[in-house]
C-alpha cells in the first residue's frame, strides 16, 4: 500500500489530501501539522476551513484511509511520498524584505525529513515557492542523506478558493516537474499514477523542475494582471462616463481574450496573487532583469491604487470627512464562498477609513470577529505565519465593531461599503436599510453587486466601480 504524508494542514494540504484519499482508496493518506488545535479541528465536526463540498469528502474518508495527526515524525518516516505544503510568507526583514519568500518553514521541514527518514522518499513541493527552491531542498536532503535517496518533485496547486473541491475533482491540468534523470522520471511516474486514478492522462503535464515552479508564479501573475487591467480601465470609465461592465463584456467576447477575470472591483486579494508577484519581481531583480521586475510591479501598484481610490471616493463624497460617522462594511473575506481574509482589500479599505476616524461596523457571513480584529491589528505579511508566531498587540483598541447581521451593521450608518460579492447582499431589503440610515445615505459598491438605478429610486447616493457617476459625485475630486 502506498503511503502518502502531507506536512501542513492548511488551505492546500487539507482539501488536496482529502480528495486524493477519496479518489484513491488503496492509498493511505495522513495529513500532519504541529498545530494541535488545527489537527483537532480536522478531526472534529467543525473543520478549520470553509470550502463548499469539503466536509462531505472528509467525512467519507476520515478514519478509513484519511488521517489527521500531530505525530509528524512517525508519519514522515513511514511515508513513500511526502507532500510539503507549509507557509512560504513574504520576508519582512533582512535580504529581500517585502519581496522575497521566507523559506524558514520549508527548510525546517526538509531538515526534519532528512533526520527521521529510514527509507527512500519522493518529496513533493506543494506550496507556492520561488524558482530554484527544489534545488535548495535537494541540497539539504542530499547533504544529510545517510545513504537514503530522495527525489524532489514540484507539483504546484492551482486551486481557487470557494471552488477548491471542484478544481481538485476536475482540474484544468495537473503539473508535475522533476529532474530529467532515470530516477527523476521514475518519481514523476509514481506521482502521475496517483493522479491518474481520476484525472485524464492528457491533463497531466510533466516538465522539468524549474518550468513547474515558474508556471505557478506566472499563472498567478497573468490572472492578477487581468484584474489590474480591468481595474485601470474602470478609473477611466468613471472619468469619461463609460460603463466598465459593458466595456469588459465587449472585450471578453474576443475569443483570444475570453470573459474570465474581467470583473472590475475594489481590488484583488487572497494569499497568492500579491505574494507570488512580489516573488516573481524579486527573482527577476536577482537575475539582473529590472525591466521585467518593474513590469510586474505595476500590477500590484494598480491594485493598491484601486483600494486607495475607493477610500478617497468614500471620504470625498461624504463632505470630505468621515470622522465620527458610522460606516457599514458588508463583506470582509477576499471573495465570496470562502472565510479567507488573507490580503483582502477590505483590510486596506477599513484601515483607510479608520485612519480618517470613521466608526466602522463590519458584517461577513463567514468571518469571525476574532479574525477580523486580528487582521486589522496586524502588520503587512504577518498573516502568513502560524498563529502562535503572529504578533498580537494586546493594547489594540477595537476600533471596529463586528456584527452578525447586515441590518444591524447598517442601522444608523451614513454609508455602506460592499467589499465582498456575497450573494446575500444582492437580496437585502435596501428600502428597509435606507429607512434606518442617516441621510443623505450612501452606498459604495466595491463589487458591483447591486443595481444602482433601483437604489437611486429608493433615495441612495450610489457609487459603483467603473460606472457612470452619480451627479452628486461628479463634482467631488476622485483623488484626495
Amino acid at each position: 500500500m502506498v503511503k502518502i504524508c502531507c506536512i501542513g494542514a492548511g488551505y492546500v494540504g487539507g482539501p488536496t489530501m482529502a480528495v486524493i484519499a477519496l479518489k484513491c482508496p488503496a492509498i493511505e493518506v495522513v495529513v500532519v501539522d504541529i498545530s494541535t488545535a488545527r489537527i483537532a479541528a480536522w478531526n472534529s465536526d467543525q473543520l478549520p476551513i470553509y470550502e463548499p463540498g469539503l466536509e462531505d469528502v472528509v467525512k467519507e474518508c476520515r478514519g478509513r484511509n484519511l488521517f489527521f495527526s500531530t505525530d509528524v515524525e512517525k508519519h514522515v518516516r513511514e511515508a513513500d511520498i511526502i507532500f510539503v505544503s507549509v507557509n512560504t510568507p513574504t520576508k519582512t526583514r533582512g535580504l529581500g524584505a517585502g519581496k522575497a519568500a521566507d523559506l524558514t518553514y520549508w527548510e525546517s521541514a526538509a531538515r526534519m525529513i532528512a533526520d527521521v527518514s529510514k527509507s527512500d522518499k519522493i518529496v513533493v513541493e506543494k506550496s507556492t515557492v520561488p524558482v530554484k527552491t527544489a534545488e535548495a531542498i535537494e541540497k539539504i536532503l542530499t547533504h544529510n542523506s545517510k545513504g537514503i535517496n530522495y527525489q524532489i518533485l514540484s507539483n504546484p496547486e492551482f486551486l481557487a478558493e470557494g471552488t477548491a473541491i471542484q478544481d481538485l475533482f476536475n482540474p484544468d491540468r495537473v503539473l508535475i516537474g522533476g529532474r530529467e534523470t532515470p530516477e527523476g522520471c521514475k518519481a514523476v511516474q509514481a506521482l502521475r499514477a496517483v493522479y491518474a486514478n481520476w484525472v485524464p492522462e492528457d491533463r497531466i503535464i510533466t516538465t522539468n523542475l524549474w518550468s513547474a515552479e515558474l508556471s505557478k508564479l506566472a499563472a498567478n501573475a497573468f490572472l492578477a494582471q487581468r484584474i489590474s487591467s480591468v481595474n485601470a480601465i474602470s478609473a477611466l470609465c468613471e472619468a469619461t462616463g463609460a460603463d466598465v461592465a459593458e466595456v469588459a463584456y465587449s472585450v471578453g467576447k474576443d475569443s483570444r481574450i475570453g470573459p474570465k477575470f474581467l470583473n472590475a472591483s475594489v481590488g484583488f486579494g487572497g494569499s497568492c496573487f500579491q505574494k507570488d508577484i512580489l516573488n516573481l519581481v524579486y527573482i527577476c531583480e536577482c537575475n539582473g532583469l529590472p525591466e521585467v521586475a518593474n513590469y510586474w510591479k505595476q500590477v500590484i501598484k494598480i491594485n493598491d491604487y484601486q483600494k486607495s481610490r475607493f477610500v478617497n471616493r468614500v471620504v470625498s463624497s461624504m463632505f470630505n470627512t468621515v470622522a465620527g460617522k458610522k460606516i457599514a462594511v458588508l463583506g470582509f473575506a477576499f471573495k465570496k464562498d470562502t472565510g479567507d481574509t488573507r490580503e483582502t482589500p477590505a483590510i486596506d479599505v477599513c484601515k483607510g477609513l479608520l485612519g480618517d476616524k470613521a466608526k466602522i461596523s463590519i458584517y461577513d457571513p463567514q468571518v469571525s470577529e476574532d479574525q477580523i480584529q486580528r487582521d486589522l491589528a496586524m502588520n503587512k505579511f504577518d498573516w502568513d505565519h502560524p498563529i502562535h508566531l503572529q504578533p498580537m498587540s494586546p493594547t489594540a483598541i477595537k476600533e471596529a465593531s463586528v456584527t452578525w447581521d447586515a441590518y444591524e451593521a447598517t442601522k444608523g450608518a451614513h454609508g455602506i461599503c460592499i467589499l465582498t460579492e456575497w450573494d446575500e447582499f444582492k437580496k437585502l431589503d435596501y428600502a428597509k436599510i435606507y429607512e434606518s440610515m442617516q441621510k443623505p445615505a450612501f452606498i459604495f459598491d466595491g463589487r458591483n453587486v447591486v443595481d444602482p438605478a433601483k437604489l437611486r429610486e429608493i433615495g441612495f447616493i450610489v457609487y459603483s466601480i467603473g460606472k457612470p457617476l452619480d451627479p452628486w459625485l461628479r463634482d467631488m475630486p476622485a483623488v484626495a
